[in-house]
């Protein structure tokens, strides 16, 4: 195993204590519907753990806004990188995806940072 792979495993060890729950929803596009002109959508909910904070003010540019969230997950909770069209669960509450920001190192997925919107 290589030392970018342990890091990845060793990442996810700390969120159990310092994260909280949250519910991953990947989103699958379906058959487009010619009469109603509607793409079906499914979902597929996990539970994750993940440090939920504040965007800081350096971050804030002409995506991302200053009311947004930023949540850290360890990427060894995915089978696959989160993309935008994904959604987040959390206290009931239905985040977008704005952004998927990647840590990694020699090619090896460690964590994710979503920049989240409400």
């Amino acid at each position: 195993m290589a030392l970018a792979d342990k890091i990845a495993k060793a990442v996810g060890k700390p969120f159990p204590k310092i994260g909280g729950d949250v519910t991953f929803r990947v989103i699958s596009t379906g058959a487009y519907n010619t009469t109603t002109g509607a793409v079906t959508e499914t979902a597929s909910d996990t539970t994750i753990k993940g440090a939920l904070d504040s965007v800081s003010e350096q971050e804030v540019n002409e995506l991302v806004q200053a009311s947004d969230k930023k949540l850290t997950v360890p990427a060894s909770s995915f089978s696959s990188r989160p993309s935008t069209a994904d959604k987040v669960v959390i206290s009931s509450v239905v985040h977008q995806i704005i952004a998927v920001n990647v840590t990694e190192m020699q090619n090896v997925d460690i964590a994710y940072d979503l920049i989240l919107r409400a």
